[in-house]
């Protein structure tokens, strides 16, 4: 028997185990492949805000290395262990190490290098369907080519030769560390059975609960005011990363295996055969893989989270917009405004106008402050005070005060009574105006807002007598001539082609563009939630499998009690019902605990990113949760093939 005709029949016979590990290879090098491509394509000129799309990919594919690298060796870990008592029987008939270290490497040259072409072919296609995508998502109206690169290529065979030395070392060690005798032991003890939980294990799964939920609960607090100042909010972040990780190995650890037993001692030990298969397999397998599944939720937790805020950036684009800039344009010198006015008759484009004059006045909260919500003892700030007859549908009377523009993060930052006293301090003395109302809806830029608070109304009377009194050194904070001059257009149509003048009259001073903030949020924002999806999406696949893989060892570890237990009658769908309910733990457990962690990560600082959180943070979890549930179905489909083979 020649070692070429070895190779071939072991490849034939172990391709039925390895086809998830050669999918998510090709589909590894395949999205490295298209990232790399989409470095090198000229297109990418187009993806650059303040973000530099070319530069961004570029960075991102180095994650993406790490990632599958990470994955692969671990996988490799996995089959090499499998493979052990192969090892040792070729041992045993004579063949040295070095010889089957060169039998296995062929294997895994074919199937790794095979694989990989099959991957760049795969990407070399996807690379044009994902540029797509990616200017679908940033609004680039341009033809995404089909185009080859030769760098791509050149850097994907590059690293990904690099990663097969990395697994062939591995390989080699593994070998020559072995003895004959404990190669036919590695499965043996790859996992730690404990009968019955003791006193230490049950502190260990309360501690695990409590961790995490004293991670949660600080979080909760992070933004509210609990915290002031950066060292305070610093070590409440580094509380909340400790108290969550180490809490969440704890659950794994104990906690889990601790509430199962619970529900086990509640039904006083007698059990069911699919309780049998799921509950007190999970509680004690379980804790062997703290470490891996730890690792896991947390990283799934990190990229759930960081794609819900960037697609919460995204899907409130518009509203980001119109808190920022409230009009279509807006200008603090009305030269710029009449320019711009007279290039739009030229071009025939209608618009409406308006100006809202503006005084700088210091304002003092003392009364309205809430106090036990608010950091700091400082209880005055200079804000911008404009006339109600400035703005349509707004009417204050004479003596009272409204805040407009106090948005959602300024409320979380700032925390204001709706009632109360409000001190303006001119240079002649105080007049006090009593709040009459607080609005979140923003009518001057972002610039006269300060971004502490908001824009403060008065009555016309009121706002003529402290124009008079302002204080001339507190009105240079506001370049111009303090006057607000707004535009709208009138015709959605012409946005664009009102843009494009626009940006030829190039404004002296500082000038508001509604559109171009929309189009710089969009463009930053879209590229790094398309970067921070595929990402997720490379993990999801990598961490599914990986899963996928214990779940095929452990299955063929009890392939002699599902033999026991066919021959005492049970049928096979008895044990499919058990084996369901495992694999739903299995898969299921951590998702749900990666999911709330995000959910209270996202919770606690989504308003900097937008104006909306519940739905874009239950889409991204919901598309993770079905792609994550599709290796959990693939797991019990392996099952299926297990039992029914058992008999």
């Amino acid at each position: 028997m020649s070692l070429n005709y070895i190779i071939l029949r072991n490849l034939k016979k172990n391709i039925k185990n390895y086809y998830l590990y050669v999918f998510a290879l090709i589909f590894s090098v395949a999205l490295y492949f298209s990232f790399v491509t989409l470095q090198y394509d000229p297109a990418m000129d187009e993806v650059s805000g303040s973000v530099k799309g070319g530069a961004a990919i570029g960075a991102s594919s180095v994650l993406l290395v790490a990632i599958v690298a990470i994955f692969l060796l671990y996988a490799n870990t996995i089959f090499i262990k499998r493979r052990s008592k192969e090892i040792g029987l070729f041992q045993l008939i004579g063949l040295t190490k070095s010889r089957i270290f060169a039998l296995l490497s062929a294997e895994n040259l074919i199937l790794y290098f095979g694989s990989m072409f099959a991957g760049i072919g795969a990407g070399f296609v996807m690379s044009r369907l994902i540029l797509m995508v990616l200017f679908k998502i940033l609004g680039v109206d341009q033809l995404a080519a089909l185009r080859f690169s030769p760098e791509a290529l050149l850097q994907t065979v590059l690293v990904f030769v690099g990663v097969y030395i990395l697994i062939m070392i591995m390989n080699y060690t593994f070998i020559r560390a072995q003895s004959i005798l404990s190669l036919f032991k590695v499965t043996a003890t790859s996992q730690t059975r404990i009968q019955r939980m003791s006193l230490w294990e049950v502190v260990i799964g309360l501690l695990g609960i409590g961790s995490i939920c004293g991670g949660y609960y600080i979080s909760g607090k992070l933004f509210n005011g609990t915290f002031y100042g950066m060292n305070a909010l610093m070590f409440a972040m580094i509380a909340i990363l400790a108290l969550v990780i180490i809490g969440t190995y704890l659950f794994y650890k104990g906690s889990v295996s601790f509430l199962f037993n619970l529900i086990r001692r509640s039904k006083k030990g007698y059990l069911s055969i699919q309780e049998v298969l799921s509950l007190s397999s999970i509680m004690f397998r379980m804790k062997s893989n703290a470490l891996l599944l730890t690792v896991i939720t947390t990283v799934s937790a990190l990229a759930i989270g960081l794609l819900s805020l960037s697609y919460i950036s995204y899907y409130s684009v518009e509203s980001s917009a119109r808190e920022s800039s409230p009009h279509d344009y807006g200008f603090l010198q009305k030269a710029d405004e009449e320019g711009f006015r007279k290039a739009l008759d030229q071009a025939g484009i209608g618009y409406t106008t308006l100006e809202i004059p503006t005084v700088q006045m210091e304002i003092d909260l003392k009364q309205v402050l809430d106090t036990k919500n608010t950091p700091g003892d400082e209880t005055s700030l200079l804000a911008t005070v404009i006339s109600d007859s400035s703005l349509k549908d707004v009417d204050v009377q004479p003596g009272e005060a409204s805040i407009m523009g106090y948005t959602t993060t300024k409320q979380t930052m700032l925390k204001l009574k709706n009632k109360g006293e409000l001190d303006f301090l001119t240079k002649d003395g105080v007049v006090k105006q009593q709040l009459a109302g607080l609005s979140e809806e923003s009518v001057l830029p972002y610039y006269f807002g300060g971004g502490i608070l908001g824009v403060f109304v008065v009555d016309d009377s009121v706002y003529q007598e402290l124009a008079q009194r302002k204080d001339p050194k507190e009105q240079e904070r506001v370049s111009g001539d303090g006057i607000y001059y707004g535009l709208n257009l009138t015709q959605s149509s012409q946005v664009k082609q009102a843009y494009e003048i626009y940006t030829q009259q190039k404004p002296e001073l500082q000038s508001f563009s509604q559109y171009q903030y929309e189009f710089n949020q969009r463009t930053n924002m879209g590229l790094i939630m398309f970067i921070v999806g595929f990402l997720g999406l490379t993990f999801l696949i990598t961490s599914g499998c990986i899963l996928y893989f214990k779940q095929m060892d452990e299955s063929e570890e009890e392939r002699g009690g599902y033999t026991i237990l066919r021959k005492l009658g049970f049928t096979q769908g008895d044990l499919l019902r058990g084996i369901r309910f495992k694999q739903l733990f299995n898969f299921g457990i951590p998702l749900i605990v990666g999911l709330c962690h995000s959910y209270f990560a996202v919770k606690s600082g989504w308003f900097f990113f937008g104006t909306e959180m519940l739905t874009p943070m239950f889409a991204v979890m919901g598309l993770y949760t079905v792609l994550y549930s599709i290796f959990g179905l693939l797991s019990v489909l392996y099952y299926k093939r297990v039992i029914g083979e058992s008999l």
